[in-house]
């Protein structure tokens, strides 16, 4: 099936004169495969709603009420089988295991609600009327039986405040091919092993297939007291203290800053919340101090009893005409001031920006952390304001890499391109990251030649245009000409590859996408042919989970476009243009 084709440019942007570069930024199309699937799976999920009967309707999340149960008549055997005794067409299916009115597998954050997870017994309506939609509308258990309890939730923004609807249903599987009653009980959950002692380790040994010892497994299964600890920190776990986790202000139902949210090993963030206070009693606010992010201790690893200090490596003062002064002596913490400015009051030292570094080992442990801080003065009329949080890890003895993202691109950093120097190598980038690719920069003078070589970098997400102005006689050659500006629209080193995510490694080179350089001519008798445009356009997707979606590039072309000028006569004007789509 053909795909649709990106839009076109607008006419304006069409019809620049003289030559130009332009870069389109089309977002690319789902497969269509996985589309058709969820297609049919939509379907089904209909078609069993169509001969659902609603249970029960409550505002408690799970209050439920019992319902009978109406299976199918058994199938008759077949002709070829010996007949086997009849068995009743209904009967006490085993309760299951999973409660689907108490399930709710979007509950992630513990004693908080969490956005749009209407099954959420942390939210209220204050948090319902943020909501958009039902992040998963049906819960259901194994859709392999004939009939089973489905919950549906749904919200009613009619109501004020928003409520949360809930429906408990018998959901009909359409399918001939169903488990019509479990009569193994033992299969609707995991089986708990055996654990062997004293008095089942005979009993053990004639059923297993025996246990295969040798000089080097002789050993004693009693743990040494001096036996290294093997715990450590994995991606996504929570970074423990001496009395809780580090704790990681970030903005989650709301812009406003939620204090409680931890910070995870390996997981950077850069976040920015907004505080609600009352500046009479700033003082007593403890999120306001730098005490508060500076005095916890990181454990070495869950569990341990070795605590890594915070150390404070820099304090800038921020006045309240944005001035910014670095103070030296950096152990000395500034507590939080009132002051009386005539009719006005103001909180000095606050909190504004706080940067978490922290440093770990290809072993899981927390070697060194690091914050550095921006204090800042608050007066009544900026309340409510802004604070700003970032944290970022390290590996010990590596040089961290700037990323453009982590993996999707993020809008605002550059793309990352390099080239293939031979078949089978890897991809070779330049060091700097915002020269490898690039497009022809403008200036105030809009001279070609003045301008050769100065580039600005491509950035994702941004529409650009660049341009410059070029004037020639009859003395220079026409294939001079064309080498010039063609040089010029491309730069030094023009790309092979480009990074599919912000975080591609370089030795991943079949991911790489290649860059698809076409140049495209007008012939005319007793002409020069010049380049006049460079049109890039990049191709991308959203990539991954519905609700994390990754920016990903999957196409990228570069036209080259040249027209015919005459011979004679005097030749002027060479634009450029980026234009994100």
């Amino acid at each position: 099936m053909p795909r649709t084709q990106p839009p076109r440019l607008p006419g304006s942007a069409r019809s620049l004169a003289a030559s130009r570069a332009d870069f389109r930024w089309v977002m690319g199309l789902w497969d269509l495969q996985p589309l058709l699937l969820v297609l049919l799976d939509c379907w089904a999920s209909v078609s069993a709603q169509a001969g659902a009967t609603p249970v029960v309707t409550t505002e408690g999340l799970y209050s439920t009420k019992p319902a009978p149960t109406t299976f199918r008549p058994a199938v008759s055997p077949r002709p070829h089988e010996t007949p086997r005794a009849p068995r009743p067409s209904s009967g006490p299916r085993p309760t299951p295991v999973t409660d689907v009115a108490a399930l709710c597998v979007c509950d992630l954050s513990p004693a908080l609600c969490d956005v749009n997870c209407c099954c959420d017994p942390d939210c209220s309506s204050v948090d319902f009327s943020v909501f958009s939609a039902c992040s998963i509308p049906v819960v259901m258990g194994d859709s392999q039986f004939c009939s089973q309890k489905a919950a549906i939730y749904s919200l009613n923004f009619t109501a004020d405040p928003p409520q949360r609807v809930f429906k408990l249903v018998d959901q009909i599987n359409p399918s001939i091919f169903c488990i019509h009653i479990t009569n193994y009980k033992p299969a609707l959950s995991f089986i708990n092993p055996e654990v062997p002692d004293e008095s089942n380790f005979d009993k053990l040994m004639k059923t297993s297939d025996g246990f295969s010892s040798n000089a080097e497994s002789d050993v004693s299964l009693t743990a040494k007291p001096d036996a290294p600890n093997t715990a450590k920190y994995e991606y996504g776990v929570h970074l423990q203290t001496s009395h809780s986790f580090l704790r990681f202000p970030s903005p989650l139902t709301s812009s406003l800053c939620t204090d409680n949210n931890p910070a995870a090993f390996l997981v950077n963030q850069a976040v920015k919340c907004t505080r609600r206070i009352n500046l009479e009693q700033c003082k007593e606010i403890e999120t306001l101090s730098l005490a508060y992010y500076s005095s916890p201790k990181i454990l070495r690893v869950p569990g341990s009893g070795t605590k890594v200090p915070i150390t404070v490596q820099s304090i800038t003062i921020q006045s309240l005409n944005k001035t910014l002064t670095l103070q030296e002596d950096t152990d000395v913490l500034r507590p939080l001031v009132l002051v009386e400015a005539g009719h006005d009051k103001i909180c000095t030292n606050v909190i504004l920006e706080v940067k978490y570094s922290l440093m770990y080992t290809d072993a899981g442990e927390i070697v060194k952390a690091d914050v550095f801080v921006l204090l800042g003065a608050v007066s009544s009329a900026m309340v409510p304001f802004q604070q700003k949080f970032e944290i970022y890890f390290i590996q010990q003895n590596t040089k961290p890499v700037p990323l453009s993202g982590n993996p999707g691109y993020v809008v605002g950093l550059p793309l990352a391109a390099g080239f293939q120097p031979q078949k089978g190598s890897g991809i070779m980038q330049t060091t700097n990251r915002y020269g490898q690719l690039t497009l022809l920069r403008s200036t105030a003078e809009q001279d070609c030649l003045a301008i050769a070589g100065i580039r600005t970098p491509v950035l994702f997400g941004y529409n650009m245009q660049s341009g410059c102005k070029l004037r020639l006689t009859k003395a220079i050659t026409c294939r001079l000409v064309a080498q010039k500006v063609e040089s010029l629209l491309k730069g030094q080193g023009f790309p092979d590859y480009v990074a599919p995510f912000g975080n591609s490694q370089a030795q991943d080179v079949l991911d790489w996408v290649p860059v698809h350089f076409i140049t495209q001519t007008s012939h005319m008798k007793d002409s020069c042919q010049l380049p006049v445009a460079l049109a890039i356009e990049v191709k991308w997707t959203k990539y991954g989970s519905l609700l994390n979606p990754q920016a990903k590039i999957v196409n990228v072309t570069a036209n080259l476009i040249s027209s015919s000028f005459p011979e004679s006569g005097h030749m002027k004007g060479c634009t450029g243009s980026l234009i994100y789509m």
